[in-house]
C-alpha cells in the first residue's frame, strides 16, 4: 500500500500501517519546539549555568589578584580553609538565625493578615491594594527608608516611642551586634509579609465556603474553624511559602549591604555578604567563589528536601 510505512513488530503481532508523512511531521515539530526553547536555554546558560561553572572553576584556583594569568591551581585548599575558619561557621550560624527568624515572622503575620483580608468587610479592596503597594516597594528603597526610621539621632521610631512613654531616650537599634541582626530580619520580613499574605489569601479562597457553614451549624467557633479547618487545608500553600522564603532569606544580601554593611562587629554578616567581602573587598576571588558554590549546593539540597516534603503534603501522606 503506497504512502504507508509498517512499524517493526514482534513475532505473532500484526504490523499497523503508519502514514509515511508522520515521522517527517514529528521531526518538524521537534525542530520548531527546539527553536522556541532556544532563547530560554540561552538565558539559562548565560545567567545560571555559565556563572555557576565559572564559580566552581575559580574555587579551585589561587585567584587573589585581578590578573587572570597569575591564577594557580590549588585544588580544595579554599574549601579546607573555609572548614577550618571559625568566622565562616559564625557566618553560617548568623545566616541560619536570620532565615528562621525572618521566615517565622513572615509566616505567622502573613497567615493572620491573609485571614483578615479574607473577611467580608467594607473597603476590602482598599486593604488589599495597600498590602500590594507595600510589597511593590523596591528593596533598596525599603532598606533606606528603614535606615532613616531607625536612625539613633532623628529616627521616627525613636520619636514615636518616646512620645508614647515606652522609652526614655533614643535607642541605636542597629548599633549593637546582638540586636542588629534581629532588627534587620524584621525589616526584611516587613517587606515580604504582603507577598506571603497574598499567596495564603489565594489558598484560602480556594477552600469551599460550605464546609465553614457546616462547621458553624455544628457549633464550631471562628477560632476552632481556623485551627482545625483553615490551617490544615492551607498546608500545601504554607509549604510553598516556606520553600520560597527560606531560600530567599538564606541568600539575603541587598538589605544587609544597604543598612549595615555587615556590621556592627560583623553582627549582620550573612553568608552571601561574607562571600562578597572575601571576593571583592579582600580580593580573594577563589575563596569567595568557594563560599558562593557551597551556598548554591546548600540551597539546592534544601530545595530538594522541601520539594519532597511538598509532594508528601500534596499527596496527603
Amino acid at each position: 500500500m503506497t504512502g504507508l510505512v509498517r512499524q517493526p513488530t514482534s513475532a505473532g503481532t500484526r504490523a499497523a500501517p503508519v502514514p509515511a508523512g508522520r515521522p517527517l511531521r514529528r521531526a518538524r515539530e521537534g525542530r520548531y519546539a527546539l527553536a522556541l526553547l532556544t532563547p530560554a536555554l540561552v538565558v539559562v546558560f548565560g545567567i545560571i549555568l555559565y556563572p555557576l561553572g565559572r564559580t566552581l572553576v575559580l574555587s579551585f584556583l589561587d585567584a587573589d589578584s585581578v590578573v587572570e594569568a597569575a591564577y594557580g591551581f590549588v585544588g580544595v585548599r579554599n574549601y579546607a580553609d573555609l572548614v577550618t575558619d571559625p568566622a565562616f561557621w559564625q557566618t553560617v550560624g548568623r545566616t541560619a538565625v536570620f532565615t528562621v527568624f525572618s521566615t517565622g515572622i513572615e509566616l505567622v503575620v502573613g497567615v493572620l493578615l491573609a485571614q483578615f483580608l479574607n473577611q467580608r468587610i467594607p473597603g476590602q479592596w482598599l486593604f488589599r491594594t495597600a498590602v500590594i503597594v507595600v510589597w511593590a516597594v523596591p528593596t533598596i528603597v525599603n532598606a533606606n527608608m528603614w535606615r532613616w526610621i531607625l536612625n539613633p539621632n532623628y529616627g521616627a521610631l525613636n520619636g514615636l516611642l518616646l512620645r508614647l512613654g515606652l522609652i526614655d531616650h533614643y535607642q541605636d537599634w542597629i548599633g549593637g551586634p546582638g540586636r542588629a541582626l534581629y532588627v534587620v530580619a524584621v525589616v526584611d520580613a516587613w517587606k515580604t509579609i504582603p507577598l506571603v499574605a497574598i499567596l495564603l489569601l489565594a489558598g484560602m479562597q480556594t477552600i469551599p465556603a460550605d464546609i465553614y457553614e457546616a462547621a458553624a451549624i455544628d457549633g464550631a467557633g471562628a477560632l476552632r474553624r481556623f485551627r482545625h479547618m483553615t490551617l490544615p487545608l492551607l498546608k500545601p500553600v504554607i509549604a510553598v511559602v516556606i520553600v520560597l522564603r527560606t531560600i530567599e532569606a538564606f541568600k539575603v544580601f541587598d538589605i544587609i549591604y544597604i543598612m549595615t554593611r555587615g556590621g556592627p562587629a560583623s553582627g549582620t554578616t550573612t553568608i552571601a555578604f561574607y562571600a562578597y567581602l572575601q571576593a571583592f573587598s579582600n580580593q580573594r576571588f577563589g575563596l569567595g567563589s568557594a563560599i558562593a558554590f557551597l551556598t548554591a549546593l546548600f540551597i539546592l539540597a534544601l530545595s530538594l528536601v522541601y520539594l519532597r516534603a511538598l509532594r508528601q503534603t500534596g499527596s496527603g501522606r
